[in-house]
Order: C-alpha cells, then sequence, then structure tokens
C-alpha cells in the first residue's frame, strides 16, 4: 500500500501508540481493519515494543509434520443451510470446505482471506475489498467477484434469515413497512432491504465496493461473522456432502448426531491442509464420553471441555490445555411481557443477583464476573461502570413499587450443555428466591432449546465471545434483528450504536459506549452472571492449534505428529 493510498487515521494510530495512548492490540486491530498489512502493523509494534510484537506474526520455525487423521470430539450438526448457522459447531464443519472473505485470529487481529487486502474511505462510509486472484473452486471455476456479491445479497436478504442482517443493518440496510399486518398488533409489519440498488458494487471481476449509508469500523470483522461462509452460488446456498468449496477440504460423509468426514483438497490456495483426513466425532453431552475419548486416543482434540471434568484432565499426561480470556458468556434475558414488561421487574433481578458467587461456584472462578450490559473488560472500546451490587432489599422493594409486594412466580429456561450453564441457572434461581423471584426452571436439551430460544419469555442463551462490543450489540439488542431475543427496542439505544459503529478513535467511543452501557442497566433486558475463559485440551501430538476465543477451528492449520 502507498503511503498516499493509506487511511489517514493511520498516522493517528502510529502517534497514539508511542504516546501511550492505546495498547498494542488496540493499534493491531485498528490498523490492520483500515487496510494496514498485519506484516506492517507488527512491525510498527515492534519499533515501539521490542522485538517481542514481531515475534508474535512468526509461524512457527519447526515445519509441521504431514499426513494421517485429525479426530475432533465436536457435536456433527445440520450443515444444510450455512447462512442461518446458530452454532459455532456448524462453522467449524462447514469451513473445512469453505472460506470466509476475512479471518480473525485468536489474537484479535483480522487479516485477508478470500480478499486479498481492502481499502476503506476517510469516512469509513466505503469499502473496497480486493479479491485473491489464485483461488479456483474445488470443481475448477475461478473465484470472482460475482461469487462475493451474490454470497453478500443472500445473506442480507431477511427472507433468508441470517444474523448477520442484524450486524450490517446500520450500514447497508433500511427498515420499510410491508403490506403485511401483524395479527397481534394489527400494525404493518417491517423488514428490511439494501438501502441503495449500488450498495455492493461489482467494480470488477476481482474488486467488490461496498457503499454504505453510514460510517462502519469493523466491516472486515464483520465479514468473519461465523454465518458468513462463502458459498457457490450455483448450489443456491445449500451445502452437504459434495458440496463445492474454495476450502482446504471436501465434505464425503455426514451424519448429523454422529460423525463428519472430511478429505484434504488438493492445491488449496492456502496454508496446509496437514492431514489426509478430518473427522468430526460426535461424543454425546455426557463428559465422561469426551475424557475417555481423549484419554485412549478416540479423538485427538475436543471442541471444547465441561467444567465439571477440567480438573481431571489436567492431570492426564498425554493432553495439553489451551487456555483463553473471552467474552463468551450467557445472559438471562426477558422479553417485555408481564411481569418483564415493568424494567423494575427485570432490574429486581439484576439486584438479586450475586455474580461473583455464580462464576466461583458454576465456573470455578476461570473468567471474569458479569455486568449486565454486554460488553466485556476485554473490549476495547469497554467502559467501566459502577457494578451493580447485590442488595436483596432494593430487588424486594423494586417488585413491590412494580405491583408485586408478595413477590412473583415464573418460568427460568435453559438448556442442558454445557454444564455451567444449569448450574448456574440453578444458583441464580436460589439467590432469586431471597427476593420473592420464585423461578421454576426448566433445562431442556439443546436441540429443544435451540428451537425455541427467541420464543420463551424468560431464557438463559449462551453468546459467544465478538472482538468487539459493537458486534455483540448489533446483533443483539438492535431493534427488530434476527438474533434481538429479548425483544429490546430503544430509539436512543439503536443511533447511538450506529453512531459507536463509525467511530474510530477508541477514547471517543468509549464514552459512547459508556451511554450504551448505561441504557442497558436502566432498562435491565438481561441478567449476565459472567464473562466464561474457553479451554479445552488436546493430544500432545497435535501440532498447530491454538485456541480461538470463539471456539473456531481451522483445521487446515493443525497437524498430527506420529
Amino acid at each position: 500500500m502507498k503511503d498516499k493510498d493509506r487511511h489517514p487515521y493511520i498516522g493517528t494510530l502510529h502517534e497514539q501508540l508511542a504516546a501511550g495512548r492505546i495498547d498494542r492490540r488496540e493499534f493491531l486491530r485498528t490498523a490492520t481493519l483500515l487496510g494496514l498489512s498485519a506484516t506492517a502493523a507488527y512491525g510498527a509494534v515492534g519499533k515501539v515494543y521490542g522485538g517481542s510484537a514481531a515475534a508474535q506474526t512468526a509461524a512457527s520455525a519447526a515445519t509441521k509434520p504431514k499426513g494421517g487423521t485429525l479426530r475432533i470430539g465436536m457435536a456433527c450438526q445440520d450443515l444444510s443451510t450455512p447462512h442461518t448457522y446458530s452454532w459455532v459447531e456448524s462453522s467449524n464443519s462447514a469451513r473445512a470446505v469453505l472460506d470466509y472473505l476475512t479471518v480473525t485470529g485468536p489474537d484479535n487481529v483480522t487479516r485477508p482471506s478470500l480478499v486479498e487486502r481492502w481499502e476503506p474511505s476517510a469516512d469509513l462510509k466505503t469499502w473496497t475489498l480486493y479479491l485473491r486472484r489464485d483461488v479456483k473452486w474445488r470443481k475448477g471455476r475461478p473465484f470472482t467477484a460475482d461469487d462475493v456479491v451474490w454470497n453478500l445479497k443472500h445473506v442480507l436478504d431477511p427472507k433468508v434469515g441470517s444474523s448477520t442482517v442484524g450486524l450490517m443493518k446500520g450500514f447497508m440496510l433500511d427498515e420499510f413497512e410491508t403490506d403485511e399486518v401483524d395479527p397481534k398488533t394489527n400494525n404493518k409489519k417491517k423488514s428490511v432491504r439494501l438501502w441503495d440498488a449500488n450498495a455492493i458494487e461489482k467494480v470488477d471481476d476481482h474488486t467488490v465496493r461496498l457503499n454504505g449509508k453510514s460510517p462502519q469500523l469493523a466491516i472486515p470483522e464483520q465479514l468473519y461473522h461465523y454465518p458468513l461462509l462463502i458459498l457457490d452460488p450455483e448450489e443456491g446456498g445449500k451445502f452437504g456432502v459434495g458440496s463445492n468449496g474454495t476450502g482446504p477440504f471436501e465434505l464425503v460423509e455426514s451424519t448429523v448426531g454422529r460423525k463428519q468426514v472430511f478429505k484434504a483438497r488438493p492445491g488449496y490456495w492456502g496454508e496446509g491442509p496437514y492431514v489426509d483426513q478430518l473427522e468430526y466425532i460426535d461424543l454425546g453431552s455426557d463428559p465422561a464420553a469426551s475424557m475417555s475419548a481423549i484419554a485412549s486416543g478416540q479423538v485427538d482434540l475436543l471442541y471444547g471441555t465441561d467444567i465439571r471434568i477440567a480438573e481431571a484432565m489436567e492431570k492426564l499426561p498425554n493432553l495439553a490445555m489451551h487456555k483463553v480470556d473471552t467474552s463468551y458468556t450467557a445472559t438471562a434475558r426477558m422479553q417485555p411481557q408481564k411481569p418483564f414488561d415493568d424494567k423494575r421487574v427485570r432490574k429486581a433481578l439484576q439486584y438479586a443477583t450475586d455474580v461473583n458467587v455464580v462464576l466461583k461456584a458454576a465456573h470455578r472462578g476461570l473468567g471474569m464476573p458479569g455486568e449486565h450490559h454486554h460488553v466485556a473488560p476485554i473490549h476495547p472500546e469497554y467502559a467501566k461502570l459502577p457494578p451493580v451490587e447485590r442488595d436483596v432489599a432494593k430487588a424486594k422493594a423494586l417488585l413491590a413499587e412494580a405491583g408485586y409486594p408478595n413477590g412473583i412466580e415464573v418460568e427460568f429456561t435453559c438448556k442442558t450443555t454445557p454444564a455451567w450453564e444449569p448450574a448456574a441457572a440453578q444458583i441464580m434461581a436460589e439467590q432469586w428466591k431471597e427476593a420473592g423471584i420464585r423461578a421454576k426452571l426448566t433445562i431442556l436439551p439443546d436441540t429443544q432449546y435451540w428451537e425455541v430460544w427467541t420464543k420463551v419469555p424468560f431464557g438463559f442463551t449462551t453468546w459467544a465471545h465478538r472482538p468487539l462490543g459493537v458486534l455483540n450489540y448489533a446483533l443483539a439488542y438492535r431493534t427488530g434483528v434476527p438474533w434481538n431475543e429479548s425483544k429490546f427496542s430503544n430509539a436512543e439505544f439503536d443511533r447511538l450504536l450506529t453512531e459507536a459503529e463509525g467511530t474510530l478513535d477508541v477514547d471517543k467511543r468509549r464514552l459512547i459506549m459508556a451511554k450504551l452501557e448505561q441504557i442497558m442497566l436502566d432498562e435491565a433486558p438481561i441478567v449476565l452472571p459472567l464473562y466464561r475463559a474457553m479451554f479445552t485440551f488436546s493430544n500432545k501430538k497435535v501440532v498447530g492449534f491454538r485456541m480461538h476465543p470463539t471456539a473456531y477451528i481451522n483445521a487446515n492449520e493443525i497437524a498430527v505428529a506420529s
């Protein structure tokens, strides 16, 4: 990139880094988002911090072994419609065959993938994506801008039902009233569409331009949202055994709940693959089965490890532990129907919760205590607000003010796994009793919960790690988006979120985020007990695996020593 083509804010970032106003991580994240290569960004960090920064980008000097089979214990799910995935596990399976336009690594730095480089305009309203020219689909057709345009239009079509709509709504979409009437409210239903006919523009065969209606700082990170896998348009949004892809493997066998098998693809454009065959093996929900499988060599790596067996796993001499702090959590979210239509009731639940006790008892203290606004301390724009300390008397008073002097009875729904979730739900339910909140706990098998997760009035739902707080807010709390399970709607929140999404300076964005976090605390749509550390185990013969904070598995980077 020539100096004249660099985004003007990169110079500001250099000054902020040198002056200590931003740390290494924030410089790397923002500079690479603005189009600076990871190599150049790490080089700049190295000048300030010394050679250790540059070393972070270097691949292992040792040559990875080749050949063999990599076996991973993970749920084997239905893979048929990638753009609507709501499970990380589904994306891990499909990403063996399908690539993303960008990749955000375990270090929170976003790098090119199918997009070779990108250039944002100075006002962040226009992002130009330059595609790799050496990529071919497995069946031989060249990868082009037409493929990208089709995928972006497909994933943003509200009829598809992708959560990507929530991420990009403020940047790419307009809301409008349809002719269809909602029988419950007698109001016309709303939908979304591209804000302009030229919003997704093909410039040439290897260049795509996104023309947004408002500034957006996180387009490269949005392009790595896990349902935004790049599909072959000729397959119409479907995926399965034999599907075409630009990725490192071909799916040759898939049985939901049992096993998925992939064969290495010759001539892959990227790194690897190092193994000849990849297998995902469904070990079920019993943690003892997972422990037995990896201890006996049935699998080489686990997608995740149940908190109940972590201590025992650490004692097995043939295993290596992988751990990373994350913003992974679960939220006890309330929809605005009685008694949760009164924010005093919702706030009472927050005051009745002791997050430190939940973290220690449900997750062995591995992670951070929750704050009831869904922005974690590891997010760069996190604003530290006074915590909501447990206050049972205040919770009771709020219930009485809301017209419930004798308390309330509610049904609280959660899923079976991971084990810390029902454990946390039970602990919170016991805490709430002291305030007069009597919660009947309903624990559903995972598949049953995900069928109703947006419908139950009071549910406890997993939310994966995302590198920015604005991404959480766009997906889960922007008005009307597919994953807004709390049905939260606040016009000022939406306005501030769009403003935050377009604010590069992290200090200025943090000021906006403080207002957003305060709205969340005031309106209280959720109780958030903890942010969990993510960890898992592999056999020590596994080479090249790094624990990703979102639990993504890039199997093309992993090798198995004989």
